[in-house]
């Protein structure tokens, strides 16, 4: 299966970077660059400077941006781009990594949430992931919700209960983890993929996951998957 580059365009992806300090900047486009199927298109210091490159034409697929930069953090960059309904997709690389700054990114419009302790294979696949239309939170900030949520059970007496799911939930839970698509689940348990949907959708509404990757990770921690 080809992976690389755009898949509506089929060209290398296009990213813009938006981050104040220099150093980090050049190490993060030198990881880019490296890559086949993705280049950096421009660099920016604050988010005001990539509207204005936007503005002015500049053609990108996806910025990735830190949070508190001078001029116009990333919150206002990600609701400017949100709002403008621009084709690009917003993708946040920062040292924050509480849920109330995730949750904040997310609701101002990103699709992916990266710490800066992220290793680099991971932000390569968080874009190849949001370039395909999917929401991305990296592996560290999931386990450490994950921690934060069982210490605050612990601290207000015993474990937290899991919603109740159905059979069928569990089962696509169970072959979602296994790495298939809602198409190949369908196709396994006789069903139509609008209905493998719909148990995904129900399953993340239960768990309150953003994603199926962060489902996933719940699933594992609670022991509902092998």
């Amino acid at each position: 299966m080809n992976l690389l580059n755009n898949p509506e365009t089929g060209k290398p992806l296009r990213i813009i970077l938006a981050e104040d300090h220099p150093v980090v900047r050049n190490g993060i486009r030198m990881l880019i660059d490296a890559q086949p199927d993705m280049t950096v298109v421009a660099e920016a210091a604050d988010g005001e400077s990539v509207v204005n490159l936007l503005a002015a034409g500049m053609s990108a697929d996806i910025v990735i941006s830190d949070i508190n930069m001078p001029v116009m953090d990333g919150y206002a960059l990600f609701a400017h781009i949100k709002e403008s309904c621009l084709p690009v997709k917003t993708i946040v690389l920062s040292m924050l990594d509480t849920e109330q700054h995730i949750e904040k990114a997310f609701q101002a419009g990103c699709s992916g949430y990266l710490t800066k302790a992220v290793e680099p294979a991971e932000l390569i696949f968080a874009l190849r992931q949001v370039a395909t239309g999917k929401k991305y939170l990296c592996s560290d900030t999931v386990e450490k919700i994950v921690k934060n949520r069982s210490f605050k059970t612990e601290m207000t007496g015993g474990p937290e209960k899991l919603p109740e799911f159905s059979e069928r939930e569990l089962q696509v839970l169970e072959l979602l983890s296994q790495g298939m698509t809602t198409l190949e689940i369908a196709d396994k348990v006789f069903l139509s993929k609008r209905t493998v949907e719909g148990h995904r959708q129900s399953l993340m509404d239960k768990t309150g996951s953003r994603n199926t990757a962060v489902l996933i990770k719940l699933a594992v921690v609670h022991g509902l998957v092998h």
